[in-house]
């Protein structure tokens, strides 16, 4: 059995694609259809419900797409090779022969869109894309309206995430007295989420006038939104000693307290300086567990960005860093627009955009633009 899927390209792979980006090699396209097989089989004999059998059955649902794009790659190909024996065939007759170029050459167009969708599908797949996402949303610079419009951000993700049928789930909400959020916590759960959330990560511009504007100027303010993929235990260990865990009592907008116990926890990861607090739940327990799901996202995402920077000089052009100082997109209400520097994208659709419902034609551009970036890089080092 191989020990890892075939959808997904392993060092030596990547090697072998390099070498063959014009050209998927037949013996990879089959290496990807018995793969498929052999999972099959596996997962009818594997207990169902245990460690061994979500394995598979992730790698089998990553599989599918790939294995059907190989099918219907290596379908072409034969069927184009037996069009061209029948051409060379001295016993073709004429009407066959015209029947047969025209055939072929309908093939022979299709080809090159097929290759380019395989390209995409094994493409090296971060391996973080099948995780969930903890999304931090924070107020930048702009007082007030830069609150308001971090709740504004925040209500986004959480109505898209309704209508995809991902599960959202806040962690903690920090409001202040206007109705505005001063930072905000959520994890994200469903099929793709962090793949798909992941560009989100960055500064959001807002250009707009604010409802306390009497001269009705145009005030232009910031929000910051990390999106983090959900790190389960495995991923990152925790020393007790590398930990300084503080409770005290929790409070509200102002400072007034909401709470008579020492529920809230603040936690410190000593190495690396990393505070965590969560104080929505009255239970001890519940907030230092939320907290440790934070630092443990935190921190594989820490090890995530310290892997990319060492990629980024191979790399140039690409789709925003997910870097926080960032810039990466721009609200205009006056306008009605929103615009996506990273990819150059202007929507005049701000309000859907906002409503979580044409997120998704932003995330589709910066998802496509990423791929062509890859392959143009795989390409160049041919």
């Amino acid at each position: 059995m191989e020990s890892g899927p075939a959808s997904r390209v392993t060092p030596a792979d990547t090697v072998e694609l390099r070498e063959a980006v014009a050209s998927i090699p037949e013996e990879k396209l089959r290496r990807i259809v018995d793969r498929r097989a052999a999972l099959e089989g596996e997962l009818a004999t594997v207990p169902g419900g245990g460690e061994e059998f979500v394995r598979l059955s992730r790698e089998y649902a990553e599989l599918i797409p790939v294995a059907e794009g190989a099918v219907e790659l290596r379908k072409l190909r034969g069927d184009a090779a037996g069009l061209e024996e029948l051409l060379r065939d001295p016993d073709t007759d004429d009407e066959m022969r015209a029947l047969a170029e025209e055939e072929l050459a309908e093939h022979r167009e299709r080809l090159p869109e097929i290759e380019r969708k395989m390209q995409i599908l094994l493409l090296p797949r971060d391996a973080a894309d099948g995780k969930n996402a903890i999304l931090e949303v924070r107020a930048g610079t702009g007082g007030n309206e830069a609150a308001l419009f971090a709740a504004d951000l925040y209500r986004m993700y959480r109505r898209h995430a309704e209508i995809r049928g991902w599960k959202f789930e806040p962690l903690q909400v920090s409001e202040t007295t206007l109705d505005g959020i001063k930072e905000a916590q959520a994890l994200i759960s469903g099929s793709d989420v962090f793949a798909r959330l992941k560009f989100e990560s960055g500064v959001h511009r807002v250009q707009r006038v604010p409802e306390t504007e009497s001269g009705g100027r145009i005030h232009t303010s910031a929000a910051t939104v990390a999106v983090l993929p959900e790190a389960e235990d495995i991923d990152v260990a925790l020393d007790d000693k590398d930990l300084r865990v503080d409770v005290y009592r929790a409070s509200g907008p102002g400072g007034q307290s909401v709470n008579t116990t020492d529920s809230a926890v603040r936690i410190i990861h000593l190495p690396t300086g990393i505070v965590v607090t969560q104080q929505d739940e009255k239970s001890q327990h519940k907030n230092r567990a939320k907290a440790l799901k934070i630092l443990r996202s935190r921190l594989y995402e820490l090890e995530r960005e310290r892997a990319h920077l060492e990629r980024a000089a191979r790399r140039r052009g690409q789709v925003g860093s997910g870097d926080r100082s960032e810039r990466v997109r721009t609200y205009n209400f006056p306008q009605g627009r929103i615009t996506d520097h990273r990819v150059n994208l202007t929507l005049h659709k701000l309000d859907r955009v906002l409503a979580g419902e044409a997120l998704d034609e932003v995330i589709e551009a910066l998802i496509a633009e990423d791929r062509a970036s890859r392959l143009a890089e795989m390409e160049a080092h041919g």
